[in-house]
């Protein structure tokens, strides 16, 4: 697959075959290297693979005269699993070589068009006389001659397209052709007729020439052996199948049957395991059978590594690509920035000496020498060594990519640059912020920005923040400074929990003004929304804002008496925040016709951008925008959000104060207050939670057109493993009040997800299955007309996932019977897991065939709480949801990375699962974020040499963070919102924190 080059690698003789292919992928840098393996001819030219645990010495006898082939070993039924723009390289390379072979047949419009791909990515856009002398230079296919015509003709319509869209276009034609990734292994049947077998990462498959004619699931097969010649497959008992219990197919010899199997007993492990089989206790007399097994990482667990960004991202050229500047394929999510280094283009030749002990030792002269040809096109890697593997090609800014913005990854639509936005009227103007400051959750960011803020300094580089406000070389030592103020500060209790009114509603005024100012500002502007609904949305804002800011004015001008940073004589009266509150919460009363408008506001947003494109593009557009950080409807609901906070913080101050002090009757009489107005809004803010909640959702949906009716109530979403032929394949689940939808994650530009099947709840029934299919956290969900298996990630995850299936499914049989209305668009999936792959393959090529036209809508927020879940491999319901709308807190903390040494100061706001962080609170839009689902929260141990007060620590896998607070209280206020984060509430637990929620 590689050029016939030479490059020599010093391997022991008696090292294990593992050694040897791990040099090999260390020289390309290749991190997915557990899709290849290394071939070769044995002793009784049989080709075979070399086997991961035994000594090459016991399986190359002869090693200067054999060649070994670095070749594609495991094909993923979808090469959107291959996560590193490398590892799409060298797959096309090995699809261009099976069509030189003849491997991969197909009809003459396939061959031209893969071939086409082939071409534009090799020599770049259209050029006929050129096209016509390349090919008349390099022959990709037999009979090449007669499909140069169609071949030009399919070039032309790749303008513009980089060598990266290349490959995953030939990927993307190529797996959906039946001998993509075949290798064909001749046999007979009982009756002498002959057949070929293969394996792939569905099962077993039979072909009669190029034709294949049967098919045996992993799900159907109960074991594999082999006798002799005889290659025997028993199948699980099956009713309705016609098939024997045991099928048996002759092969030409002894040692050709069990190199097959071999193959089988190796794609059942990569494909179908979670984890490396453990090796089999050695008998004390004898053996009987085999003791071969699988060695490496599994499908998944090579998935979940790439994932945790536990490597180092390098650059890398095409060697026979005239296309210089190599750009990661836009549509992408989890690769922007694919780099390998470089290095001369000299080909690979593996010496086995005596004397080495380790991949890349000194050469032995006594040593023997193995000559790996990469036979096949000569197209390769080449590759330059670079030290510190932070260039990119095409000038951009690059870092390697933190678990924090795996969700911003996701973003692969280049945004526009953010036009110039109206003043805010805060209470100070601040500058905006450089264009190459990041943000998460809805800004835009250049195109050649890697969105992974908050890296490590590990690596010795620039923080990807951008802004050097937040680099850590950049960042002045703030620990004495941050030590005097406090020493400066009151120790009440009281006095903190006044500050954090303070802080909480200087973030409410930002959300407020970004409909008063912004969207009001974008709207107009665009002139997308009639007068009748700017009626009603913005005159019931403004005076809110208005009311809101006199209102944080008087908790600052009393907190600076409290704090001594006045002229005021006697402190003492002023050490109080109860007078205050009463009389705003008071005043609020009096806007409490503008709260009820809010509900009414929403749902006519939701109508007009229904029925107009124009107002639901300006809403869109906006959403892309830096200011907009959570999804727009979201903030209509900010001021029923917020009575709930202030209802929170004077129940603390009630609890703090004795009866006998001085603010007691006043902060008293305020909750008395508040409390009466959030009980009369509270059944308006659940319905209109649930109702935002589904808008939502639609966007991050496709394949649905009827999702927000009336009476469907939200109730959890997350990701789930759903078992078929093909394995565990991952899936994102949104559970309704009448029904279950299983969705697959779109690569389109719109980044949405597209539904694949619909399960009502009516008459369903949940059995727990790990022992029936041998898989960890495993449910059946039996429905009337389908069943269908899942798996979670994780015990917890499971029990929360059966808990409300099962709480839904007793409201659907309460209700007055299973529900009419499916969810348009959406035809049920009715395969049992049992099934062969067909259906469910139509369902992904469904989705792949549509791509051209799902590419030309518009970009959506790729990181949506949808997306950190489909990461985090997590879930979150509504009832998180709501715990997450109370807890909701703002301040300035002090960060840390693992291994830095200073501390940065940051003003952070917490909110919908997510630290959003800036420069300071007066700071117009966040420059990055953390979304907190799936991280641990703890506290530093000693062995972390911390040794300040008041530092807690978030971490995930391998991303470790310390945040330091100010006091004792404001540490553990942070604690508190964090944790309700990190860790889902139970049911019990919330519904007797909130009586009156119910779905």
């Amino acid at each position: 697959m590689l050029d016939d080059t030479q490059e020599a690698f010093e391997v022991p003789q008696r090292a294990p075959g593992k050694v040897l292919l791990d040099a090999v992928c260390n020289h390309l840098n290749l991190v997915e290297g557990d899709y290849f393996g290394l071939e070769f001819p044995d002793h009784k030219k049989i080709t075979v693979w070399l086997d991961l645990l035994k000594p090459i010495v016991k399986q190359i006898r002869r090693p200067k005269h054999v060649v070994v082939k670095f070749v594609v070993k495991f094909f993923p039924p979808d090469h959107t699993q291959l996560q590193e723009e490398l590892t799409r390289y060298l797959f096309a390379l090995q699809v261009k070589q099976d069509l030189a072979q003849g491997r991969l047949t197909c009809n003459d419009t396939s061959a031209a068009l893969l071939i086409s791909h082939i071409v534009q990515s090799e020599i770049g856009d259209f050029d006929e006389a050129l096209d016509r002398e390349h090919l008349a230079k390099n022959k990709y296919i037999p009979q090449q001659d007669a499909l140069e015509d169609k071949i030009v003709e399919f070039h032309h319509n790749h303008i513009g397209q980089t060598p990266a869209e290349s490959d995953f276009q030939l990927l993307e034609i190529a797996r959906r052709l039946e001998m993509y990734g075949i290798r064909l292994h001749p046999a007979k049947d009982r009756e002498g007729t002959k057949i070929n077998l293969a394996v792939a990462n569905t099962g077993i498959l039979v072909f009669q020439g190029f034709t294949k004619i049967n098919a045996f699931n992993w799900a159907k097969v109960r074991k594999l052996s082999f006798k002799r010649k005889r290659f025997l497959i028993k199948l699980r008992p099956d009713a309705n199948s016609s098939y024997q219990d045991t099928l048996e197919f002759l092969m030409a010899s002894r040692d050709f049957c069990k190199s097959f199997w071999k193959i089988c007993v190796e794609h059942h492990a990569f494909f179908r395991l979670f984890e490396e089989p453990k090796p089999k206790p050695k008998p004390v007399l004898f053996s009987r059978g085999s003791s071969f097994r699988f060695s490496g990482r599994t499908q998944k667990q090579v998935l979940d590594y790439v994932k945790e960004g536990g490597h180092k991202k390098v650059q890398f050229e095409r060697k026979h690509s005239k296309i210089h500047s190599i750009r990661s394929l836009a549509t992408q999510p989890t690769e922007l920035n694919s780099e390998v280094p470089k290095q001369s283009p000299q080909s690979t030749s593996l010496r086995f000496g005596e004397g080495a002990e380790s991949p890349g030792g000194q050469s032995c002269q006594q040593g023997k020498e193995l000559n790996v040809s990469e036979s096949g096109p000569r197209h390769s890697p080449t590759l330059k060594k670079s030290p510190s593997g932070d260039q990119q090609a095409d000038g951009a800014v690059t870092a390697p990519a933190e678990e924090e913005e795996e969700a911003a990854k996701d973003r692969t639509q280049q945004s526009k640059r953010q036009p110039p936005q109206p003043g805010t009227g805060s209470l100070t103007g601040s500058p905006h912020l450089s264009e190459l400051s990041v943000t998460s959750q809805g800004g835009a960011a250049p195109a050649t920005v890697t969105l992974s803020p908050n890296l490590s300094p590990d690596t010795k580089q620039a923080s990807p923040l951008i802004s050097p406000l937040l680099s850590d070389q950049a960042c002045p030592r703030t620990e004495d400074e941050e030590e005097g103020r406090r020493k400066r500060f009151p120790t009440d209790k009281a006095y903190f929990i006044a500050k954090e009114v303070a802080t909480t509603e200087r973030t409410y005024l930002k959300d407020l003004e970004v409909i008063t100012s912004w969207f009001q500002s974008a709207v107009s502007k665009e002139d997308a929304m009639p007068e009748t609904l700017k009626c009603l949305i913005f005159p019931n804002f403004e005076p809110l804002h208005k009311f809101h800011t006199n209102f944080l004015k008087e908790i600052e001008q009393r907190l600076a008496l409290w704090e001594g940073r006045s002229n005021a004589h006697i402190r003492g009266d002023y050490q109080r925040i109860g007078d205050i509150m009463l009389k705003n919460i008071q005043g609020m009363k009096h806007l409490a016709a503008h709260l009820w408008q809010h509900s009414e506001a929403l749902e006519a947003l939701e109508t007009g951008i229904k029925g107009s494109r124009r107002l639901e593009a300006a809403c869109r557009d906006f959403e892309l925008q830096k200011v907009c950080y959570l999804p727009l409807n979201t903030f209509l609901l900010r001021p029923l959000h917020r009575l709930m906070h202030y209802k929170q913080v004077l129940e603390r101050l009630c609890k703090h104060h004795p009866p006998s002090h001085a603010d007691f009757r006043d902060c008293r009489a305020a909750l008395a207050e508040i409390t009466e107005m959030v009980a009369q809004l509270h059944g308006t803010m659940i319905k209109m939670e649930n109702f935002q909640k589904l808008h939502e959702l639609k966007k991050d949906l496709i394949g649905i057109d009827n999702l927000a009716i009336p009476g469907r109530e939200f109730i959890r979403l997350g990701s789930l493993g759903k078992l078929s032929g093909k394995g565990l394949q991952q899936r994102m689940f949104f559970l309704f009040n009448d029904v279950l939808l299983y969705t697959s994650r779109g690569l389109t530009a719109s980044n949405q997800f597209k539904v694949h099947g619909q399960l009502p709840l009516y008459g369903m029934t949940i059995v727990e299955s790990e022992d029936e299919w041998g898989v960890p956290h495993c449910l059946t969900l039996r429905g009337q007309r389908q069943s269908i298996v899942v798996a979670a990630s994780s015990r917890s995850e499971m029990e929360k996932w059966v808990e409300d299936i099962q709480m839904a499914i007793d409201l659907a049989e309460k209700s007055s019977g299973p529900t009419p209305e499916f969810l348009a668009s959406s035809p049920p999936d009715n395969k049992s897991p049992d099934e062969a792959t067909t259906a469910d393959q139509e369902s992904e090529d469904d989705l792949s065939a549509s791509r051209t036209s799902l590419e030309r809508q518009t970009p959506h927020r790729g990181n949506t709480m949808v997306h950190v879940c489909w990461h985090r491999n997590t879930s979150v319901s509504m009832v998180d949801f709501s715990i997450a709308v109370e807890n909701q807190l703002s301040g300035n903390l002090l960060r840390k990375f693992k291994n830095s040494n200073g501390w940065q100061k940051l003003w952070v706001v917490f909110t919908n699962f997510c630290l959003f962080f800036y420069k300071s609170h007066q700071d117009n839009h966040p420059l990055a974020s953390l979304p907190l689902l799936g991280y641990s929260l703890t506290i530093p141990s000693e062995s972390e040499d911390i040794h300040k007060d008041h530092v807690f620590k978030l971490h995930f896998k391998s991303h470790v963070y310390y945040f330091r607070a100010d006091s004792e209280y404001t540490f553990e206020r942070w604690m508190e919102v964090i944790r309700s984060a990190t860790s889902s509430a139970s049911r019990a637990h919330v519904l007797s924190h909130k009586e009156s929620h119910a779905y």
